[in-house]
């Protein structure tokens, strides 16, 4: 008998159940009623305190294009594992108990960055582990994309597109913040997608006056509006020139609950346009997947269900070119795939005259 945990970890996002239900299907195909499939109730915790529950074929049923995960999530700060748990446990040997009392031959992970390292941490601790990389932020390391983020950048999309008719109605200033603390691949993607003029990320410091200019040069233009498409990780570049002490300093001082609010004031004051802030926030998490992230999370489902077949663990599934392919967790713990700023979308929607704020 076969005995495999499954976990969520981290923030949710939509085709996790898909995902799941790609890896048991596989199982299922191959092993008949020889396996035993048990969902690890909000994320690691399930697996540090023993909180799980034993699922069933019919669980998996229904699924596809359920948001958010039946298993439940939470968040569980790599940086945060070597200190204890609840009633004082080590929380990475509590794992490892835990793992061995419930008799598992591998326990399947899908989540993003924080997660992986946590998974590549139990690998190393000698659990067998396969991940699926999860996130609206599409910057796990080594895999061309991940799921989840085509249907969010759908709805910050969709989030920009209602407000082109609000804006131009008033012939205001409207900013969207697109969820992305450090990369800013969805406010990239969204911004272009949803006709943006002004398009700031993380990895990309602004010139505020930059920003201004694109405004103004628009309203020469005969254009009585500008919407902008921020990443809620935009940075100045006089931030960017602080260190972390400075700029942590500056921002306790920051009246504004976000950037976004802070970019309005500046460019209200300097213009004198009326500016609204839009911040679709969490609806970019939810709601049912889009086809192509169905189609992805299924196909990556699949073949870690073949990794636990074969035996091939310590691997993260990913996308390469149009093909599924093993990435040892090794490679991909720790490591952002951030825009680059040369990157050729950037040249691209600047060609078109879109402002990234340089």
């Amino acid at each position: 008998m076969k005995k495999i945990g499954f976990l969520t970890s981290g923030g949710d996002c939509q085709a996790l159940n898909a995902a799941m239900r790609g890896v048991a299907k596989t199982l299922y195909e191959h092993y008949g009623k020889d396996v035993k499939i048990y969902g690890l109730l909000d994320g690691y915790k399930g697996l540090m305190y023993g909180n799980y529950k034993e699922l069933n074929p019919s669980d998996f049923s229904g699924i596809l294009t359920l948001g958010g995960t039946i298993i439940g999530t939470s968040r569980q700060p790599f940086k945060k594992m070597g200190e204890p748990g609840e009633g004082g446990i080590n929380k990475v040997e509590a794992m490892k108990a835990n793992y061995k009392k419930l008799g598992l031959d591998c326990l399947v992970v899908l989540g993003g960055n924080g997660t992986h390292k946590t998974a590549n941490l139990l690998s190393n601790e000698g659990l067998n582990v396969v991940s699926l990389p999860k996130t609206i932020d599409n910057d796990i390391w080594g895999t061309d994309m991940t799921f989840g983020f085509h249907t969010a950048v759908g709805i910050a999309t969709e989030a920009i597109d209602c407000i082109h008719t609000t804006a131009a109605s008033h012939g205001r200033v409207f900013i969207v913040e697109v969820m992305g603390h450090k990369v800013g691949w969805l406010t990239l993607y969204a911004g272009i997608a949803g006709g943006a003029d002004i398009i700031l990320l993380p990895e990309v410091p602004y010139d505020i006056e930059k920003v201004i200019d694109g405004i103004q040069k628009r309203a020469k233009a005969g254009k009585k509006f500008s919407i902008l498409a921020v990443a809620e990780g935009a940075i100045s570049k006089k931030e960017a020139a602080m260190s972390k002490k400075e700029l942590k300093a500056y921002r306790a001082k920051n009246p504004y609950p976000s950037v976004s609010y802070q970019i309005g004031d500046e460019i209200l004051k300097k213009t004198g346009q009326e500016v609204r802030i839009t911040v679709p926030g969490h609806t970019q998490r939810g709601g049912s997947p889009c086809p192509y992230d169905r189609v992805l999370s299924t196909r990556l489902g699949a073949q870690a269900g073949q990794l636990i077949i074969d035996k091939n663990y310590g691997n993260m599934v990913a996308l390469k070119g149009d093909e599924i392919v093993p990435i040892p967790l090794s490679e991909v713990a720790g490591k952002l795939k951030k825009v680059d700023p040369d990157e050729p979308m950037i040249k691209e929607a600047m060609r078109l005259g879109i402002s990234f704020g340089i």
